[in-house]
């Protein structure tokens, strides 16, 4: 782990998980689920459940409070955890932790709010009722970009809703799938209940597509690309399952001439190079009217030259790492074809020639009818195009097969609701005057079109992880 040796030596201690050699660089080795493990992993939670659906839900809910506050008391370590793990700057690893907490808070509400209906019947002396219950277990795949943020939007629900969770975390994020587990796990111990209420795997494809294929999983929830998610879908489908799908991002910030151009520049900034351009929500195009497009761009340019590169888990560092390897080869490759397909590199574009995976936070101006801007590239690269009208803005913003989140900079109130109505975007989240990236877990996260189509966190996100009596 290079210079992070120590730093991971001293938290990862606090969390139970560190090395016995503190000067070693390997901290950690994680042995990976078998399909032997997996089917007792699930046999466990099979019986768990016939446990968990019989508890009343408030009570539920007096478990996931407990979850939340002993996540509290570690809200820090855990924070450095994802950080070193996955890469994020450290501000926004702890800001993952606290949106877990935030969600357990929210699920204690809502564990008194399975609310069904009364309706009236046409028979004479009938009653017609509508009530909701549990699924049984709910399976949850998460991806590596935020490694126990989604799993905290989906579990913190289904388990108040009645459903044990079976969660295999992303296989390069083994440590943060562990340690979340340790503490679910010790609450669920103290107040004697089944650990297997809860119960995860470290693994890889092989582990995902059994859950995708198990027919004691009545819901998969799943995080990742369209094309892994097309597959996890078709296998869940062929069972008569349901499925959840949070799949790709290919996000637009749209600047019209009226627009407050400090304002959308700060913001532009965060979300293109925030968590190293690997959020779903990363905005990856940004439309500007002809008549700001230059001041926009020069603004940009120079503030993506001051941008602090480095370790994540130090003081003032906006751009920490890629992921792996293999996401530096990506951005490479990304370049290249970009380039190829007539892209013009404003600023960036190269890797830096350091240890870690650390590349240049980038900006292109291409044509939006490029091949390459219908695709998802999960790296610091921003593609810049301009605009006449706001219904051509509206049309670019439209063009992509994804369909996830989605931003307008204005001061029209006519703008603003034609934006947010049938002919203005046509995304799961719709933005005004705040950037792509993040969400409040009191509304509905989630996408259309190549996106999935799923719906994750607050409003009544809570009826998916349940099946309706009427």
């Amino acid at each position: 782990m290079g210079g992070f040796g120590r730093k991971a030596y001293e938290f990862l201690s606090e969390l139970g998980l560190g090395p016995r050699n503190p000067g070693c660089f390997v901290i950690a080795e994680v042995m990976e689920a078998s399909i032997e493990d997996y089917e007792e992993g699930l046999r466990a939670c099979a019986n768990a459940a016939k446990i968990w659906m019989q508890i009343p839900a408030p009570k539920r809910g007096e478990i996931v409070r407990q979850i939340g506050e002993a996540l509290r008391t570690k809200l820090y370590y855990l924070g450095r955890l994802v950080s070193l793990e996955m890469g994020k700057i450290l501000p926004e690893g702890i800001g993952e932790v606290q949106e877990i907490i935030d969600m357990c808070d929210y699920a204690v509400g809502l564990s008194r709010q399975l609310n069904g209906s009364i309706i009236p019947s046409e028979r004479p002396n009938h009653m017609m009722l509508e009530v909701w219950n549990p699924l049984g277990i709910v399976g949850v795949i998460t991806a590596f970009n935020f490694p126990c943020a989604v799993l905290g939007w989906n579990a913190c629900i289904a388990l108040v809703c009645g459903n044990c969770v079976v969660w295999k975390g992303a296989p390069t994020t083994p440590l943060i799938t562990i340690a979340m587990t340790e503490i679910v796990a010790q609450v669920l111990e103290k107040n004697n209940l089944p650990a297997a209420i809860f119960t995860s795997f470290c693994g890889g494809a092989e582990i995902g597509e059994a859950i995708a294929r198990d027919t004691r999983i009545p819901l998969v929830s799943f995080t990742g690309s369209s094309k892994v998610g097309l597959l996890v879908q078709q296998n869940v489908h062929k069972r008569f399952g349901k499925c959840l799908l949070e799949l790709s991002g290919n996000n637009a910030i749209i600047v019209m001439d009226d627009a407050d151009i400090q304002l959308a520049v700060r913001s532009v900034l965060f979300a293109a190079v925030g968590t190293a351009g690997q959020r779903c929500t990363t905005c990856r195009r940004l439309l500007l009217h002809e008549s700001v497009y230059q001041t926009v761009v020069d603004q940009l340019i120079q503030v993506y030259k001051q941008v602090n590169i480095g370790d994540p888990l130090e003081k003032g560092t906006l751009l920490g790492p890629l992921h792996t390897p293999i996401s530096k080869e990506n951005f490479v490759k990304g370049i290249e074809v970009i380039k190829a397909q007539g892209g013009k590199i404003l600023v960036g574009g190269s890797v830096i020639d350091s240890e870690g995976n650390f590349v240049q936070p980038t900006i292109v101006e291409i044509a939006p009818s490029a091949q390459v801007v219908k695709e998802e590239l999960f790296g610091p690269v921003l593609y810049v195009m301009k605009f006449q009208t706001l219904n051509e803005a509206i049309e670019i913003n439209n063009s992509v097969p994804q369909g996830l989140s989605s931003s307008i900079f204005t001061r029209k109130p006519e703008i603003i609701f034609k934006w947010i109505g049938p002919h203005g975007s046509d995304c799961g989240i719709v933005n005004v005057n705040i950037p792509t990236n993040g969400a409040e877990i009191g509304g509905a996260f989630g996408g259309e079109k190549a996106t999935g189509g799923g719906r994750e966190a607050g409003s009544d996100s809570w009826k998916q992880y349940m099946r309706r009596s009427t």
